[in-house]
């Protein structure tokens, strides 16, 4: 297993399944050193999946030492974007929605 994999099922260990109640979005994770993977989450589930999602709500451009500061809390994720570390494509806003259902 990567360690890009290994921060992304940190993540979901860390899954606040009421935040999650009645959504149905798709995070995509665009890992520029590693695999890419995106987070199904679906009427408080989440799941994992490695690839890419024709249908995703929101895409995070990141390496993956961004992705395991972001994932272990030890960077702030809209730092990260404020330098150009972390990018986002799509519903921008559903990217801030991360932090309640994922919190650290």
């Amino acid at each position: 297993m990567t360690d890009a994999a290994q921060f992304i099922d940190t993540m979901t260990s860390k899954f606040n399944a009421s935040a999650a109640a009645g959504l149905d979005l798709i995070f995509q994770f665009n890992i520029e050193d590693a695999e890419n993977y995106y987070l199904v989450v679906k009427d408080g589930t989440c799941d994992v999946k490695q690839g890419d999602s024709d249908e995703a709500n929101v895409t995070l451009i990141m390496d993956s030492e961004t992705l395991q500061g972001v994932a272990s809390g030890e960077t702030d994720g809209m730092q990260a974007f404020m330098a150009g570390k972390l990018r986002a494509e799509g519903d921008m806003m559903l990217a801030m929605k991360l932090s309640e259902l994922f919190p650290v």
